[in-house]
C-alpha cells in the first residue's frame, strides 16, 4: 500500500532542503521518505512556485471585478425598486 503525505508535511520537508544544514539522505531518513521522493517534491514545488504568484494576481483582479459588479447590481436593485414603486402608484386617467 502506497503511503500518502499531507501537503503541509511535504512543504515542511521541502523547506528543509535549501537550508543545506543536512545532507539529502539524512533529511530523507528524518522524514521517513526516500531521497528520490524528496527530490520529486522539490521539483514539484519549484514548478508550482510561479502559479502561487499568478493566483495572487488573478485573485486581486477577481476581487476588483466582484466589487464593480456589486456596485452595478446595487444600482439595478435601486432601479427595479423605483420601477415597482412607479407601477404601483400609476393610475391611468379615466376617459
Amino acid at each position: 500500500m502506497k503511503k500518502s503525505y499531507t501537503a503541509s508535511f511535504k512543504a515542511q520537508a521541502v523547506l528543509e532542503l535549501p537550508k543545506e544544514t543536512k545532507p539529502l539522505n539524512q533529511l530523507a531518513a528524518e522524514f521517513a521518505v526516500a531521497p528520490s521522493v524528496l527530490r520529486e517534491w522539490k521539483l514539484a514545488a519549484l514548478r508550482g512556485l510561479p502559479d502561487v504568484f499568478e493566483r495572487r494576481d488573478s485573485i486581486s483582479e477577481l476581487k476588483a471585478t466582484h466589487e464593480r459588479e456589486l456596485g452595478e447590481l446595487a444600482e439595478i436593485g435601486k432601479l427595479i425598486t423605483h420601477v415597482n414603486f412607479l407601477k404601483k402608484s400609476y393610475r391611468p386617467n379615466p376617459q
